[in-house]
């Protein structure tokens, strides 16, 4: 789900045209125009979103990692600090991919016995 920016969306619909002619699914990229501050407490309380990137206000961060522990969504907010996104630093890099990033893992048990008395 992608919330392009409100004074300049057109660069993000058109982004839309260029993933409708390519090989990516439907349903992988949705793009969403519209106020951020009305959309914030919609995504953040859906229950088939599983994560929300917000950069905004304090007080819409804080809406959001609220909103968002009722369903174990991962969340990444500003907390209304001021980011620079033509700096390379704060506009790319390795914080993004680790926030973009999540690991799991997979417990296979090795050596359970089985109970007596239990038949096949």
């Amino acid at each position: 789900m992608v919330v392009p920016s409100e004074t300049a969306p057109l660069s993000a619909t058109d982004f839309y045209q260029v993933i409708e002619t390519s090989d990516v699914p439907g349903g992988v990229i949705n793009i969403v125009t519209g106020i951020k501050d009305q959309l914030t407490p919609v995504l953040a309380n859906h229950l088939d979103i599983d994560g929300l990137w917000y950069f905004g206000t304090a007080k819409g961060s804080k809406l959001v990692e609220f909103a968002s522990a009722g369903n174990m969504k991962r969340t990444w907010v500003n907390q209304g600090k001021f980011r620079d996104w033509r700096k390379a630093h704060e506009g790319e890099g390795r914080e993004f991919l680790r926030q973009a990033t999540q690991v799991k893992n997979i417990w296979i048990p090795y050596g359970e016995t089985r109970s007596e008395g239990v038949k096949e």
